[in-house]
């Protein structure tokens, strides 16, 4: 996604629109692809300096890597040594300068949070933080709103079950206008705190604020600003002199220019808050492998010691499960990537980190001894494509199958428990759906469209398209509550929807009953069993469903000082129109005026759908869908990409010869644009299905049109 020259109040980070949901289900899909599926653990290669360097070689010019990266810097440790160093590729493609590895700077992202969580668990050593303490005990004057009997802990914010409300980074948070400027921690925190929307150490959600959080508390308990905390008690011991949280200096000189994942270079900017724990760290691979050395050495660097050994392995020790082969999080990692056959291994911790314009990853073995860190200035799938070569290649025994014994599969009424849709708690957006037909559970969502799950353990299911494992949580009467699809979304549950309670007017027959029961199973309708008729028939506005689109996108209420449009200021649709025109999605009539509260037409509505869909295909011609009826010449382009991704209900059909009848001149009802939002989120359309086949990933998609 680019980096935006406005400020919305949505996330640079998160998935919020479909096309960037879409271009990151691609890049996974060719990772996927890329990576051999293993099916026993085959000899490993010794890790020297000569099979690592020749390892790395050989990746790096990869044709399966080059695409993924402009520079790129990384570093091996095993045993207390560096088993191997590089940098390939350059850090700035108009002066073409080597990337090196010792002193090229890159945005390390979320990777960040590590270095944030060691320095709790130092306070912890030092018995000035309880870990099961309310997090609120260290920060004086702050409140937050929880309706729970349970506290938010500072165990809970480090691995990610603080049950808060998702509060992203937003675009405006990153802007080269913050350069120079100065935004306090404290202040940022406190402005923004949101609420606790789920029981506190329940259900795991990766949140960015819990270590804004962190940082703060790091901050007040030790009396110095957090930056110079970590420049004392942790870069310094451990002779980290390229890393730090402020831009500036040589951090700012040496600092790569950052790429986004089409290769377009993103302007210098600055964050807010200034210093960002959580996400704002700036370092080098040579820095990154001292702190992996020292980690892996029980927390000892030569004479200097930054952790305990039981505090060591304290952060090593997984704290989150939805099941075994499944673990979240422990104090300062996450699990790594799943492969398939495999799952993820409790073995093996990580942390990886994203901004718009780059990308790292820091996995350690402890049993091995052994660390990696790769970091490059193009946000992008690198490194799904590096971690199972390297432990295929040096650790095979990590990717060998998950040793399952034979299980009988549940009937299929007690398989029944699982059907139903869900929604990732962190990204709404994000939504699968589950149904039992024919005494197998079938999972789809509209990036990989649908595929059969075997249960091979209780509540762990295997899908046939990705091999990769899916697990539900149940509560202690057998209520199925979240959902960990690790493929989808690695990084958080999807919550059950409810029951959905239908209306008087839409039974299970109604055409569109699929749909609008979905939108209230999930929330994004009301389900109120005082609810009387939906009214399918009923014209929708032009700024009811601009709203409807980038609510469920994840785009939160605001307010704006001027608006671009001048009958739209007092209108409650009015902050969601602002953002659209803002990203280019709406128009006016020409004459300053969007008129809100007209009835949008069905033509209309696909070519506000189209501008948000160029942002990810901007060459990509549906020229080949033929259209019957009467469509608009400046709305043909729109109405041809909504036919061929699929967007649209059962008033749209195919003619015997092949031309479809879009009925782009009718008003858009409030049934059709319920198909709309269902297919945004749940159909598997025909683009990404063809450009997973030429990735060489299997698919069950049929046309979609």
């Amino acid at each position: 996604m680019k980096l935006l020259s406005y400020k919305p109040k949505f996330s640079v980070w998160s998935k919020t629109l479909i096309a960037s949901l879409a271009a990151f289900t691609v890049l996974s899909s060719s990772a996927m692809a890329a990576a051999p599926h293993t099916t026993a653990a085959t000899q490993p290669v010794a890790l020297n300096a000569d099979t690592a360097n020749t390892f790395l070689d050989n990746f790096f010019k990869s044709d399966a890597a080059k695409p993924y990266y402009v520079g790129a810097s990384v570093v091996i440790v095993k045993a207390g040594e560096v088993v191997a160093q590089k940098g390939y590729g350059v850090s700035d493609k108009t002066s073409g300068k080597a990337v090196d590895p010792a002193s090229t700077v890159f945005r390390i992202a979320s990777v960040s949070k590590t270095f944030t969580a060691a320095a709790i668990m130092q306070l912890v050593e030092q018995s000035k933080i309880k870990l099961n303490e309310s997090f609120l005990t260290y920060l004086p004057g702050y409140t937050i709103e929880n309706p729970f009997d349970k506290p938010v802990t500072v165990s809970d914010l480090l691995t990610h079950k603080s049950g808060l409300k998702n509060r992203e980074i937003q675009a405006e948070d990153m802007l080269p206008d913050n350069l120079g400027k100065t935004f306090s921690m404290a202040d940022y925190a406190r402005e923004h705190m949101p609420p606790v929307v789920r029981e506190p150490g329940t259900a795991y959600m990766y949140d960015n604020f819990g270590y804004l959080l962190l940082g703060l508390i790091v901050e007040k308990v030790s009396g110095v600003p957090f930056e110079t905390y970590m420049d004392e008690k942790l870069f310094g011991p451990l002779g980290m002199d390229n890393s730090g949280f402020l831009l500036e200096g040589a951090l700012k000189d040496n600092l790569a220019t950052g790429y986004t994942a089409s290769g377009e270079p993103v302007p210098l900017y600055g964050l807010k808050p200034t210093v960002l724990p959580e996400g704002g760290m700036l370092t080098t691979a040579e820095d990154v492998g001292k702190f992996m050395i020292a980690f892996l050495n029980g927390g000892a660097a030569g004479s200097s010691r930054i952790l305990s050994k039981d505090t060591v392995t304290s952060m090593e020790q997984y704290r989150s499960y939805i099941h075994p082969l499944l673990p979240d999080t422990t104090y300062g990692f996450e699990a790594p990537f799943q492969i398939p056959g495999a799952g993820a291994s409790s073995k093996i911790v990580t942390k990886a980190g994203d901004m718009t314009d780059f990308s790292s990853y820091m996995f350690l073995i402890p049993e091995q001894n052994t660390g990696v860190f790769l970091t490059y200035n193009k946000q992008g799938p690198l490194r799904n494509l590096f971690y199972p070569q390297f432990i295929q290649t040096f650790f095979p025994q990590y990717a060998a199958p998950a040793d399952l014994k034979d299980y009988k599969p549940q009937s299929t009424e007690e398989l029944s428990r699982f059907a139903g849709y869900y929604a990732d708690i962190r990204s709404k957006v994000l939504v699968s759906g589950i149904n039992d037909d024919e005494s197998a559970l079938t999972i789809s969502d509209s990036y990989l469209g649908p595929r059969t799950l075997k249960q091979v353990d209780d509540n762990l299911f295997i899908d046939d398209l990705t091999q990769q494992f899916t697990a539900f949580m149940l509560d202690g009467d057998g209520k199925v509550l979240y959902m960990k699809e690790p493929y989808l979304n690695p990084l958080g549950y999807a919550q059950k929807g409810v029951e959905a309670s239908g209306y008087a007017d839409v039974d299970k027959n109604h055409p569109y009953a699929k749909y609008i029961f979905m939108l209230q199973s999930l929330g994004y309708l009301p389900n109120d069993t005082n609810q009387v008729n939906f009214h399918s028939e009923e014209g929708v506005t032009r700024g009811q469903f601009v709203q409807d689109v980038l609510s469920m996108s994840g785009v939160q209420d605001q307010q704006f000082d001027t608006y671009a449009f001048n009958d739209i200021k007092d209108h409650p649709a009015a902050p969601y129109i602002q953002v659209a025109a803002m990203m280019g999605m709406v128009k006016g009539d020409g004459k300053g005026s969007f008129k809100p509260d007209q009835v949008i037409s069905r033509e209309e509505a696909a070519a506000m759908i189209q501008r948000v869909f160029v942002l990810q295909y901007p060459t990509v011609s549906f020229n080949d869908v033929k259209l019957s009826g009467k469509t608009d010449p400046w709305a043909v382009p729109a109405v041809q990409m909504m036919v061929a991704l699929g967007i649209y209900g059962p008033e749209v059909t195919k003619a015997a010869d092949g031309t479809v009848d879009f009925h782009s001149k009718e008003v858009l009802n409030k049934g059709e644009e319920a198909a709309i939002l269902y297919s945004l989120m749940l159909q598997p359309t025909d683009l990404i299905v063809a450009s997973m086949q030429q990735n060489g990933v299997k698919t069950l998609v049929k046309d979609a049109a």
